[in-house]
């Protein structure tokens, strides 16, 4: 992936790369000390930050197709999203940063509060407004240049006026039910025939927040995640 000649390095050019595999760009912001963000390999500061990930199934459809996909080795989601943020990076003169592979470990959590109107939901995914639980960051490209960002929005976190919060009561193991997250529980239920339908489909409790029902992942997006967790689990 190469830069085209005279081709500007501007969020809307960047975020134009990144479709055509399917992510997005997710907000970004100038760095300060306590972001935590690593200086690039040259020793310069990171005076831009900018978020890339998937919101809904637009990704899959890449993703599928990919060699990472296809050839059976251990973490091929991780494999393809270094594979294109790395060619991302280099194309527009930046560098890629993830948030796996650590040490050291990236606080892609804190970022994403700086670059966009998320927080923890009841079961303690990131919420956005527009896109609910269906949405994910697979990295960030930091730049030495000041890089013209998007005012970051600021729309309210919708749980604050979610009274019923189904989320919380869905869950066929109460897995959410005393405030917490009880893996093992979670787990069985999803590894038993039981389970076949948060296996198939997504996590029950997930699926019952009303908010980004355009965004929910399809069948295929959602096994693959779902199985992707089982292993985790060992």
């Amino acid at each position: 992936m190469k830069r085209e000649q005279g081709e500007d390095v501007d969020y809307t050019t960047i975020g134009m790369a990144a479709a055509d595999f399917g992510l997005v760009l997710r907000g970004g912001f100038r760095p300060g000390s306590d972001d935590g963000v690593p200086p690039l390999a040259d020793g310069r500061p990171a005076r831009s930050l900018i978020l890339v990930g998937n919101a809904g199934p637009s990704l899959w459809a890449v993703f599928a197709d990919s060699p990472e996909a296809r050839d059976g080795a251990a973490d091929p989601l991780n494999r393809w999203s270094e594979r294109v943020l790395g060619g991302i990076a280099a194309r527009f003169g930046g560098e890629a940063l993830y948030p796996f592979g650590g040490p050291p470990y990236r606080p892609f959590v804190a970022w994403a509060k700086r670059a966009e109107p998320v927080r923890e939901s009841p079961l303690g995914m990131l919420i956005h407004p527009d896109h609910g639980l269906w949405h994910a960051y697979r990295g960030a490209l930091a730049f030495a240049e000041e890089i013209a960002l998007p005012p970051r929005d600021n729309q309210p976190i919708p749980c604050d006026s979610c009274a019923d919060k189904p989320c919380l009561t869905t869950c066929p193991v109460g897995a959410f039910a005393a405030g917490g997250y009880d893996v093992p529980a979670c787990a069985a239920h999803i590894a038993s025939p039981d389970g076949e339908d948060c296996l198939g489909l997504g996590c029950k409790a997930r699926r019952a927040c009303p908010i980004g029902r355009d965004s929910l992942y399809d069948a295929a997006q959602a096994r693959f995640h779902m199985e992707a967790f089982l292993r985790a689990r060992g």
